[in-house]
C-alpha cells in the first residue's frame, strides 16, 4: 500500500514534497526529477524556488510526463513551453537537461521509444511528481490504459479536449493526440509522489489507493509500486476509508524516514 500523508492545505503539501526533493538533489547532484505539469504540482514547485536558493541545481536532470503532438514547441501551452515558465527558469535549472517528449509529427512513430531509451540513458527517475484526474488518469493514461504500457501516443478523450480548451482560444484548437509516459514506464521510477488536492479528486484518490487494480482507474497502478506516496488534503482524503491509521502513522513514523 502507499504511503498516504494527509495536510491541512495544497501549500503545505508544497512545502513537505519540495523539502524531499531538495534532501534528494543534496545527496546526488545529478538527481533526476519527474516532471508533472497543470495545477496540481505548482505549490511544489513554488516551495521549491526559495528553498533551492543557493544550490547548485545545474546538475539536476528533469523528465515531463507528456506533451501534444503536432503542437509547436514554443506555442505558450505546449507542456515544452509550460515546463520552461514554471519549473525551468524559476529554479534556474539548466533547460539542456529538461527533457519533455518530442510531440513533431515528423519523428513521432519512435518518438516514444527514444523518450524511454533517454530515461534509461539518464539512469532512470528517481522521484517522479504525479497528479490524478477526476476520472483516476496520470499523465495521459486514460481509464483502460495498460499497467505495462511504455510512452506512446494516445488520441485524448473528448472529456479532456473539454476540459483542456480553456486554455485555448477554443476546443478544435486542442490537439487530438498527444505523447504520454506509459504507466509502465511511470512505475519504473524509484519514488512516486502522487498530489491530490480538493473534493472533486477524493473519489480518484480512495479508488486509486484502496481500490482494486484496474485499468478503468489508471492511477491504481501505484497499488504496484515499491515506495509510493500520495500527498492530499483533508477534502481529497474525504473518501478514505483508512484516513484515521494513515494520520496516526504518518504521525508517529521516525523523522529520518522522510516520505
Amino acid at each position: 500500500m502507499a504511503e498516504v500523508v494527509i495536510v491541512e492545505n495544497a501549500e503545505a503539501a508544497g512545502a513537505l514534497v519540495a523539502t524531499e526533493i531538495v534532501e534528494l538533489i543534496d545527496r546526488r547532484q545529478d538527481a533526476v526529477l519527474g516532471l508533472a505539469t497543470g495545477s496540481t504540482p505548482l505549490p511544489v514547485y513554488q516551495a521549491l524556488r526559495s528553498r533551492l536558493a543557493g544550490r547548485d541545481v545545474s546538475q539536476v536532470r528533469g523528465f515531463a510526463l507528456d506533451e501534444y503532438v503536432g503542437i509547436d514547441p514554443s506555442h505558450p501551452e505546449s507542456y515544452r513551453s509550460v515546463i520552461t515558465r514554471e519549473v525551468v527558469e524559476p529554479l534556474g535549472l539548466d533547460p539542456k537537461r529538461i527533457h519533455v517528449p518530442n510531440g513533431a509529427e515528423a519523428t513521432i512513430q519512435h518518438a516514444g521509444e527514444d523518450y524511454d531509451a533517454a530515461i534509461a540513458a539518464a539512469g532512470g527517475v528517481d522521484l517522479q511528481i504525479l497528479g490524478i484526474g477526476t476520472d483516476g488518469h496520470i499523465g495521459f493514461n486514460e481509464p483502460g490504459s495498460s499497467f505495462a504500457s511504455r510512452t506512446r501516443v494516445k488520441t485524448l478523450t473528448e472529456q479532456t479536449r473539454e476540459d483542456n480548451a480553456r486554455f485555448f482560444d477554443s476546443i478544435d484548437d486542442v490537439p487530438m493526440h498527444c505523447i504520454t509516459q506509459g504507466l509502465g514506464t511511470i512505475l519504473e521510477a524509484r519514488h512516486l509522489v502522487l498530489l491530490a488536492f480538493g473534493e472533486g479528486k477524493a473519489e480518484a484518490v480512495a479508488g486509486a489507493v484502496e481500490g482494486p487494480l484496474t485499468a478503468l482507474l489508471p492511477g491504481s497502478a501505484i497499488q504496484l509500486h515499491p515506495h509510493a506516496t500520495v500527498v492530499v488534503d483533508e477534502a481529497a482524503a474525504s473518501k478514505l476509508q483508512l484516513a484515521d491509521y494513515y494520520r496516526y502513522t504518518f504521525a508517529n513514523k521516525p523523522s529520518w524516514q522522510g516520505i
